[in-house]
């Protein structure tokens, strides 16, 4: 396992490491938010069995749920950290997080899937509620899951700057600070969080009117409607997660045109053109350009210097031979 860990053959030469800027401190909020979670659900857990209430056991058995999520987010993470520099790793480790982000919302539309079939279940076989305790309950979910939304709360992307030459070929890596890297493991464990406490509110709603007007029903129809908007969120991290893991640039994505725009100024031309996600904030991008007069790779590295998010550029440079077909072109 040793040999592992080490640079290998793949990696000689320079670093590809393509962690978001703000990986550490996403990484301990995500532990802190596991101990919190952890933590309530071991006293929901406690107390259920010792006052005999199902319904703080049912809360407690839930959050466990989300805890092994958050474990998901917290080991690829550490995983990502630990491997950064193994070269092995052609492009880095910067999609662990990605990877763990698609089990994240696999998981989370099974939730989905499990609040829907008990809220139906509920519907033919109505359930006797204890409203003061159930309330009790959901509003202590709500405060811990606010909580852990504030701590899991936004993320910027990082990139730094060193070059390579290799032969008729350039690798250049930078790192400059850039907001809008999105770090999908986190958004992940955010959505698991945010998932909790929207149904915390909606369950809290539909008890208190139920303890007013006797609407036994109003609760798992409540529960089926926070089951859809679960599978919407989950359906949006799957699909986005998973471009990620196919390396399928959105239609929106303005990368690739700004290569075009800033390296077709004169007579070159793109001939072949790589654009993917390497990590949060950063991409990786293989050029092939041809020209009548073709300059050195460096020439056309500084014409694309300003596209910070380029954290790994390969440029192949090739002579356009002259059209002697009578075309004209």
């Amino acid at each position: 396992m040793s040999a592992i860990n080490a640079p290998g053959p793949l990696g000689a030469g320079h670093s590809h490491v393509f962690l978001g800027e703000n990986h550490g401190r996403n990484e301990r909020r995500v532990w802190l938010v596991i101990a919190l979670t952890v933590s309530m659900m071991v006293i929901e857990i406690a107390a259920g069995s010792a006052y005999g209430s199902m319904a703080l056991i049912a809360d407690g058995l839930h959050m466990s749920t989300h805890a092994a999520a958050m474990l998901i987010a917290a080991g690829a993470y550490y995983l990502a950290r630990k491997h950064a520099g193994n070269g092995r790793f052609t492009f880095g480790t910067g999609k662990f997080g990605d990877l763990a982000a698609f089990s994240s919302a696999v998981v989370l539309a099974l939730i989905a899937l499990f609040i829907a079939y008990e809220s139906v279940q509920r519907f033919y076989h109505p359930v006797a509620i204890s409203f003061g305790q159930a309330i009790a309950v959901g509003i202590a979910g709500l405060i811990v899951n606010l909580i852990s939304a504030w701590l899991l709360r936004g993320d910027h992307a990082h990139h730094g700057d060193h070059d390579h030459h290799h032969g008729g070929h350039e690798h250049r890596h930078d790192h400059a600070h850039q907001g809008h890297g999105r770090d999908n493991n986190l958004r992940a464990a955010y959505l698991h969080v945010l998932a909790d406490a929207l149904t915390s509110v909606l369950a809290i709603g539909a008890l208190i009117l139920g303890s007013i007007y006797g609407w036994l029903w109003l609760d798992p129809l409540i529960g089926i409607v926070g089951a859809l908007v679960i599978a919407r969120w989950s359906w949006g991290l799957i699909r986005d997660a998973g471009a990620v893991l196919l390396d399928y640039i959105p239609a929106d994505e303005e990368l690739p045109e700004q290569i075009r725009q800033a390296v077709e100024t004169g007579g070159e031309r793109i001939t072949d053109l790589h654009v993917w996600k390497l990590g949060p904030g950063h991409h990786g991008a293989i050029i092939s350009v041809s020209s009548k007069n073709p300059e050195a790779p460096s020439y056309y590295r500084e014409k694309l210097a300003h596209l910070q998010e380029l954290s790994h550029l390969t440029i192949e440079v090739e002579r356009l031979e002259p059209d002697f077909s009578g075309s004209g072109r």
